[in-house]
């Protein structure tokens, strides 16, 4: 049996290097594959660096991204592909050696349509290992299993994926009016239609968070105004926990907005309701904020103690405010923030 594995990439010289050897290392036992490395046209050198790196490894091949995003990539890619079974990979992310085999496995095993493992984190320095702590949480995420390292089961998305290559194509691959969320619209696509998708703890991979609030602001608001194109196209969230951050954002504005009018207006009896509910809703987030960080700090150390509850408000406001915007802006610009890719 023949994997192809399916890689879109643009501008990664600060991670490619890491990729690469993490690919080669890959334990694959008696499997055949392939790699197909689709680059968005980058301009950094990752280009000349992946020409040279493949030139002597006939397994592993470049083509080019001319549309840039990651779902014209992978589309270019697995169109490309030549297995029976696809695999995606990242290069943001490291891969335990038996990870393209543990995932074949899983899937032929199960008999899903679509396998992978749960998302881990692995980040540097005190700022990078809060947001990946709050990545982890509850608080941030909603639930979702996915976020669970121990979960073994049928779950609704699991980081990357690895299918049959027949499946893909019966889906209709990657919906490449998405910038971003491509991969949880398949995942969506695939459990509408009947489809399965396992997680196993046992296929291990980290992903390298955002190191900055400010990155990490930008890639939220990309990832809350796309779920909403996702959301337009199904006519149903995947979710209740997507709706939550936008309904606190929209709250909170609400509110800030009623004490404003209230003030100019003289309205006092009102302005002061108004501020009693913005009080007690304030100190509630904050007391739920503190206690996330709390029990964050407790599982990933002290140490992050101070950073977690801008990590935690980073995660909320971004995700909200990028889906507000995505339900009044459903066209954005070629040069948009919420188009420009923020890696």
């Amino acid at each position: 049996m023949k994997v192809s594995i399916v890689v879109a990439s643009r501008n990664e010289m600060a991670d490619i290097r890491a990729f690469v050897d993490s690919l080669l290392a890959q334990d694959t036992g008696d499997l055949e594959w392939e790699a197909i490395l689709a680059d968005g046209m980058s301009d950094d050198g990752t280009r000349e660096f992946l020409d040279e790196y493949c030139a002597g490894r006939p397994r592993v091949r470049v083509i080019s991204n001319p549309g840039r995003i990651v779902s014209t990539g992978l589309n270019a890619a697995i169109r490309a592909a030549s297995g029976e079974i696809v695999l995606r990979m990242d290069m943001h992310s490291f891969y335990a050696p038996d990870y393209v085999r543990r995932c074949v496995e899983t899937l032929l095993q199960t008999g899903a349509d679509n396998a992978g493992g749960p998302a881990r984190t692995r980040a540097q320095g005190v700022r990078g290992r809060a947001i990946a702590a709050a990545y982890a949480s509850r608080f941030s995420t909603g639930g979702a299993r996915f976020h669970d390292e121990d979960f073994e089961g049928w779950v609704d998305t699991v980081p990357f994926g690895c299918w049959r290559k027949t499946t893909l194509e019966r889906l209709g691959l990657f919906d490449e009016s998405l910038v971003r969320n491509q991969d949880d619209e398949l995942n969506l696509r695939l459990v509408r239609a009947g489809g399965r998708i396992w997680q196993n703890p046992a296929i291990r991979c980290w992903y390298s968070p955002r190191g900055t609030l400010g990155a990490l602001f930008r890639q939220y608001m990309q990832y809350g105004f796309w779920k909403v194109a996702v959301i337009r196209k199904h006519r149903l969230p995947g979710s209740w926990r997507h709706l939550v951050p936008v309904a606190f954002v929209t709250g909170s504005a609400a509110l800030l907005a009623g004490m404003g009018i209230a003030a100019a207006s003289g309205a006092h009896a009102w302005l002061s309701a108004v501020s009693r509910i913005s009080l007690a809703l304030g100190v509630t987030y904050a007391a739920a904020t503190l206690a996330a960080s709390v029990a964050a700090a407790r599982r990933r150390g002290w140490a992050l103690l101070s950073y977690l509850p801008a990590a935690f408000l980073t995660f909320h406001v971004s995700y909200g405010v990028g889906f507000a915007v995505g339900l009044l802006r459903p066209a954005p610009g070629s040069e948009s923030a919420f188009t420009r890719i923020t890696r």
